[in-house]
């Protein structure tokens, strides 16, 4: 997310909450990572209603907003058309999570550590995953998923209104990752109804991440740093905080770094460096931690 993209409304209303968050969030992505290039027509309305599994009006509702900021131009009969994407989309090479966590789930056993701000690009691919899953794609056996987020009550240098003040936008943003959380606990239980052994973990930590980190079957590490955007940010209420700060987040650049094949060459490689951050955080400096579900309450 950046600093002008507008908010969520309140969870339930399909003009901004949770099933329009998904809508959106999968849109941006495909947008970000290539999926949906400059001039390309959108797949049609009823195909992308069936294809999130939500109706043509949240669809039609993610569909205005994107057009409103820009991205797309819509005609009635016509269906929509890309104008733009983000500026640091699909460059030639560029690592992109979807595909690492694609690959991954072709696995019998699946394990994703996520360290991040919201962890939002990660929970709407991940809804993408289960969705195989549900759909007889894949059968994985057994999915793991660790998620290392900043604890409620940290004085975060992003995202915040400039004003130290007003608080709204820290709220916006616990609510956000509260609801993400939420989602993953629905996601593994949609998982265990399919019969795969899925388990999640959440542990709060007492800073401002300054770059969002994924760790997937432990053989690939990918690492995005934060880029701070000062700007208004449009709240669940409509209302808008004209100076704030948020960061790029859904299609920032990933660096890609692999686990060395060789032992010798995995210490003090780069991928050996993330594997020991993510993990003697995740063991010793946890301010609150809690297993999945209590977290969404």
């Amino acid at each position: 997310m950046t600093a002008s993209d507008p908010e969520t409304g309140p969870e339930g209303d399909e003009s901004g909450g949770r099933p329009f968050q998904r809508v959106e969030t999968a849109l941006r992505l495909r947008l970000a990572d290539g999926t949906y290039r400059k001039g390309d027509m959108l797949p049609s309305q009823r195909t992308l209603a069936r294809d999130l599994r939500v109706s043509r009006d949240t669809v039609q509702n993610v569909l205005k907003a994107l057009a409103e900021e820009g991205w797309i131009t819509s005609r009635q009969g016509s269906g929509s058309r890309v104008l733009k994407v983000p500026s640091a989309a699909t460059p030639q090479g560029r690592p992109q999570l979807y595909n690492f966590m694609h690959d991954a789930f072709w696995q019998a056993e699946v394990s994703l550590d996520v360290s991040a701000l919201t962890g939002e690009s990660f929970v709407g691919l991940f809804d993408l995953q289960v969705g195989r899953v549900e759909a007889e794609e894949i059968t994985p056996r057994r999915v793991r998923v660790r998620m290392m987020l900043p604890s409620e009550d940290t004085d975060l240098l992003y995202p915040r209104a400039w004003d130290p003040k007003d608080g709204r936008v820290h709220r916006r943003w616990r609510n956000r990752a509260r609801m993400n959380v939420a989602d993953m606990n629905d996601f593994c239980e949609r998982l265990k109804a399919k019969g795969v052994d899925a388990g999640l973990e959440v542990h709060r930590v007492p800073w401002t991440p300054q770059f969002k980190l994924y760790i997937v079957n432990d053989a690939h590490a990918l690492v995005g740093f934060y880029s701070p955007v000062r700007g208004p940010i449009r709240l669940e209420d409509g209302m808008s905080i004209v100076d704030a700060v948020d960061v790029k987040g859904v299609g920032a650049t990933l660096h890609h770094h692999p686990r060395p094949q060789e032992e010798n060459a995995r210490q003090g490689s780069y991928f050996a460096d993330c594997r020991d951050w993510f993990d003697s955080n995740w063991d010793r400096l946890v301010k609150q931690p809690k297993s999945g579900r209590n977290e969404a309450g």
